[in-house]
This record gives structure tokens, sequence and C-alpha cells, in this order.
């Protein structure tokens, strides 16, 4: 087909024809097929977020025996610093406690409070134990009772000192002015039904 030898009218038509089809081709592609290709490349990302969770899963079932060992190590854990928590005679037991640990430290605690009553820790909320504080008063040498403090609090994790006051005793002779008169208030976790 010769295109200089058609009429002018036919050869418009044609070129319309032609810019048309173009035109309408153009918009198919970009209008239909491309969204088609971006809902395609949007399945391909959900399809591979899909098999990453399925991976994560896979290997969660993997390591489920792993993790019911952590747990019966961590329980025996648990039941072990439970076993070291106040329990019974409360007064006695704090008492007992801070007495036998101070044994090998130059540390004097004459004073103890009654026992407060058994509450909820208020530190933390919905904490499953409840606690027990006893206010403890004595005297000692400074770095005496910083040492007796820092080893107490670091074998005995679940027993806080709490409102310590340090005061100098203000007594005459010199090797009772480096003593510290002290006060503290001793709070203890209590064993779940003990009370």
């Amino acid at each position: 087909m010769n295109f200089k030898k058609l009429p002018k009218e036919k050869r418009n038509t044609l070129i319309l024809v032609i810019i048309i089809t173009v035109a309408v081709l153009n918009g198919l592609g970009f209008g239909l097929i491309k969204f088609q290709f971006g809902k395609l490349s949007a399945l391909r990302a959900s399809r591979a977020k899909a098999q990453q969770k399925l991976q994560e899963m896979r290997d969660t079932v993997k390591g489920a025996d792993k993790i019911e060992a952590d747990l019966a190590d961590q329980k025996k854990v648990l039941d072990g610093i439970e076993d070291d928590m106040a329990s019974g005679d409360l007064n006695a037991w704090i008492i007992n406690t801070l007495r036998t640990f101070k044994a090998g430290y130059k540390v004097d605690m004459p004073q103890y409070s009654p026992v407060s009553a058994v509450s909820d820790v208020p530190l933390i909320p919905y904490f499953p134990y409840k606690q027990a504080t006893i206010t403890v008063a004595g005297t000692a040498h400074f770095h005496d009772f910083g040492k007796f403090l820092s080893d107490f609090e670091n074998q005995h994790p679940h027993i806080r000192i709490l409102n310590l006051t340090l005061d100098s005793s203000g007594t005459a002779s010199s090797e009772d002015q480096e003593k510290l008169n002290f006060k503290m208030e001793v709070s203890t976790l209590v064993k779940p039904n003990a009370s």
C-alpha cells in the first residue's frame, strides 16, 4: 500500500485511526497492564513475607524442645530463689537472716521493729509476689557497713534495702567517732502461699 497515492481524506482518516489505536494501546498498557503488574508485584511481596513468616514458624517449632528445656531450667532457678524467700514466721525469718549474715561483719544491729503486714509490691503492678518490711537500726564503721550492705544485697536478690539513713555517732571516744548510726528498712519478697 502506497501511502502517497491515497486521497487526502483517507490518508488523514488512516493517520487518525493509527493515532487513536496507539493512544488506546498506550491507555491499555499504562492503565490495565501496568495496574496488573503492580498487583503482581504486591502479591510477590506478600508471598515473600508469608514465606518468611512460615520459615520463622518452622524454626520456632524446631526449637520447641530447646524452649521447653530452657523453661524447665528457669523454673528450677525460680524454685531455688523461692526456696530462699521469706516464709512462715516472717519476723523471725528476717531477723534470723540478718543476724546470720552479719556474723562475718563488724556491724551491730540491736534494734528491730515488728514486721509490717504483708502487702503488694508497689514498684511493679500485678507482681505475683507480696512483700514484708522491717525497720532495723544499729551502728558500724562506714567501710564495714558498706561491705555488709553490698554483700547482703548481692547474696539476697529478693531483699531490698530502702530508706537508708546514716548519721555520725558523735560519741567522745576516738574509735566510736568513726562509727555511724544507721537506720534502714529491709523489704523482702514473701514466698507465695507462705504468709
